[in-house]
């Protein structure tokens, strides 16, 4: 999934269920998420904040704002990517995850830069 098209940057996502530390039966399930940002502008720019929002199979919604990404504020340079992995911790099988970064090019430009809804779930719960 990429970025609309006001942003150089293009984010791809892949997910995996955490099955050895999830606890279905106390409703807890464990995802692993790992993104992909790579700058296809002209500008270097640094990833300052992120946004993500996360909904349930029961509608239940996480909000979560921050500072960078897993303790780091990368600075991505033209042609150049960076990838890490995070995770999240649903009470159903299912889940979405969608979201934000907003970016400051060099010179000082804002780029906010969306992130498509991608889905959490475990293996063979959906068709």
């Amino acid at each position: 999934m990429s970025a609309d098209s006001t942003t150089p940057f293009n984010v791809d996502v892949e997910t995996i269920y955490l099955k050895s530390e999830s606890e279905p039966d106390k409703s807890r399930y464990v995802f692993a998420y790992t993104i992909t940002i790579e700058n296809h502008g002209e500008k270097p720019a640094q990833l300052i904040t992120r946004h993500w929002t996360i909904t349930d199979a029961n509608g239940r919604i996480q909000e979560v704002h921050g500072e960078g990404v897993v303790g780091e504020q990368p600075h991505i340079k033209p042609g150049e990517g960076f990838q890490y992995t995070s995770g999240a911790v649903l009470e159903t099988p299912v889940g979405v995850m969608e979201g934000s970064y907003q970016m400051v090019t060099d010179d000082g430009d804002e780029i906010h830069t969306p992130i498509r809804p991608f889905t959490l779930a475990v293996p063979r719960v959906l068709h």
